[in-house]
């Protein structure tokens, strides 16, 4: 396992572009795979698929609620759809859709969303979903993943072709540092350990996983060390790999770029109330919809930044001792 300090990043891509990358792959190893997307085609990186299979892509236009049913519809012949638009789109504006047609009777379908977040950016509030994890989440035998980079999005996106059932796969707008190693095995159900420490549990999710690195070196500065967990797979989370962590450390601070209610601090508070309580700090945005603004701005504002990590550390701290 690297030491914290290990972690740096030469390039910056979008993880929408891993789901590109990671949708031609698939489709090239997988007959049964078909694409759907909603108008979105160029936004969610799909173009490579829809050029190299013209016939098992399905451009269905700005009908979100149909590309559900027909994505529902396809998996009951033995296809594996992959369905495609904006996170809002991808579950607020078709959640009966999903629940009746798909959940309800573990349809096959892999649900991909793109500009999830904040960072979604200028685009504003209207389609900065901040509660779609939450959503997601709560339908029964869905398994939700929200990848970190762009190596680990491309990967995300061919194992779930191996998982029968639905699955929510969440990626976003804005470049991001790559620093997963290509060979990284992702295992669904299975937190990534990035670094070991004695302090303090950091558990992440998203883009926030960068950014818990960055505080986690940060804090080595102050002689704090980190115990950081990547939980790209927030349901099923791996509960097991938390409560060993924090009957380490004695304390927990989890970073999402989401609302606070339903997320991935919310699923590691679940686990950990009924096993192995302890202080726990959340940062995440705080029962807020989003605005208009630069990515990172927006984060700054709403309290995603490495220092609010820091800060959600020192407090946590302070609980335990």
């Amino acid at each position: 396992m690297k030491s914290i300090h290990d972690y740096s990043f030469t390039e910056k891509k979008a993880t929408r572009d891993g789901f590109g990358a990671g949708l031609l792959q698939v489709g090239k190893d997988n007959d049964n795979v078909v694409a759907l997307c909603a108008d979105l085609t160029g936004s969610l990186k799909m173009n490579a698929f829809k050029d190299e299979f013209p016939n098992r892509f399905f451009q269905v236009g700005i009908a979100e609620a149909n590309m559900m049913g027909i994505a529902a519809g396809l998996a009951t012949t033995g296809k594996i759809p992959y369905t495609g638009t904006f996170a809002n789109f991808s579950t607020g504006r078709v959640y009966d859709q999903i629940r009746q047609s798909i959940a309800y009777s573990s349809k096959n379908v892999k649900i991909c969303a793109s500009h999830a977040g904040l960072t979604l950016g200028e685009d504003g509030a209207t389609h900065q979903i901040l509660e779609d994890i939450g959503l997601m989440r709560m339908l029964p035998g869905m398994t939700v993943i929200n990848p970190c980079d762009y190596n680990q999005t491309k990967l995300a996106t061919q194992a779930i072709a191996n998982v029968e059932g639905p699955v929510y796969l969440r990626f976003g707008r804005p470049s991001w540092p790559i620093f997963s190693p290509v060979e990284e095995k992702f295992e669904i159900g299975k937190a990534w350990h990035i670094s070991s420490g004695i302090d303090v549990t950091i558990v992440a999710t998203g883009h926030l996983v960068w950014t818990a690195i960055e505080a986690a070196q940060e804090l080595e500065k102050m002689g704090i060390s980190s115990d950081v967990l990547n939980i790209h797979t927030i349901k099923p989370l791996d509960t097991d790999a938390i409560i060993q962590s924090v009957q380490k450390t004695g304390c927990i601070v989890s970073a999402e770029e989401h609302n606070k209610f339903g997320g991935l601090g919310s699923a590691v508070a679940e686990a950990l109330i009924t096993s192995n309580p302890v202080p726990m700090e959340m940062v995440a945005v705080n029962d807020s919809f989003g605005e208009s603004g630069k990515p990172t701005e927006l984060l700054e504002k709403y309290g995603l930044t490495k220092n609010n990590i820091v800060e959600a550390v020192k407090k946590v701290r302070a609980r335990k001792q």
